[in-house]
């Protein structure tokens, strides 16, 4: 009887975590969470720029809302517990002031030349993000390691295809013909959105089945919008504004592009609150 009481207390510590709370998996959802949302607003903020600056003048104010979104999300990414590591705030300081930086002059830049600064920084703002939860996976449960690597791995980096595929193709639309190295680039981003999405659609389907009772039954649902809107996107881009560029209205296509990234961001929103949920445990 006291080897099975002994047996009993060693699991309970052992669970205790999950059984309780899990603080550090809250607040690295929480500061992830905030990073999306500059990676978000800076996306749009390039893609606009880009169809500014190839001629689409209706796109400047819309620019603007979206810098404001992104220095709202640099004060919220700044306010987190997480933003007292040394590390991530030297990282997080470094991306911020580059953005602000280049905000202040992307309207005096060539298209391209203001589009890859942009680029850079999004792909720098990735990087934090995963590293911040693949530092802190030892903190997350089972669940928890499994889908924020495919959030992190998967569905933000869709969000960057999405992204660059509408703010090239906008730029496109807008000078209403095509280059040699669009048709490529565009290629290129159709190709990997694809294989991401069906590396989406195969991770997710494994996790439904591996955690039945963690996510919602509309997460299936959600899964199949993305699946649809990425075919539509892609074929879109491809098919229509590579070869009829001047029929294609550059708000319309981005704004087609806007909704895909939503679409995205709807079961990336799913699965993060299912973590939330998760770091709560049972009690």
């Amino acid at each position: 009887m006291r080897l099975l009481l002994l047996i009993l207390l060693l699991v309970f510590n052992l669970q205790a975590k999950s059984l309780f709370s899990n603080q550090e998996q809250s607040d690295t959802s929480k500061y992830v969470e905030s990073l999306k949302n500059l990676i978000l607003a800076t996306q749009k903020t390039r893609g606009l720029t880009n169809s500014y600056l190839n001629g689409n003048t209706a796109a400047m104010l819309l620019v603007f809302s979206n810098r404001d979104d992104m220095k709202s999300a640099i004060g919220d990414m700044e306010s987190l517990p997480l933003a007292a590591d040394p590390v991530i705030n030297s990282r997080a300081t470094a991306i911020s002031t580059a953005l602000i930086k280049l905000n202040r002059k992307a309207f005096k830049l060539e298209p391209k030349k203001a589009f890859t600064a942009y680029t850079e920084q999004i792909e720098e703002t990735l990087m934090l993000a995963q590293s911040v939860s693949k530092r802190f996976a030892k903190d997350l449960t089972p669940f928890g390691k499994d889908i924020s690597a495919v959030m992190m791995e998967i569905m933000l980096p869709m969000t960057e295809y999405t992204g660059r595929l509408r703010g090239l193709g906008a730029g496109v639309a807008a000078k209403g013909e095509v280059s040699k190295e669009d048709m490529e680039n565009i290629a290129m981003l159709a190709y990997k959105l694809q294989s991401l999405n069906e590396k989406l659609q195969e991770s997710m389907t494994q996790i439904i089945a591996k955690y039945p009772k963690k996510l919602p039954q509309e997460i299936n649902q959600e899964l199949d919008a993305i699946n649809k809107g990425v075919k539509e996107y892609t074929t879109f881009a491809q098919r229509t504004l590579l070869t009829q560029p001047k029929t294609v209205d550059p708000d319309d296509y981005f704004d087609k592009g806007t909704a895909l990234i939503s679409a995205i961001i709807k079961v990336y929103d799913t699965s993060n609150k299912a973590i939330a949920e998760d770091a709560k445990g049972w009690l």
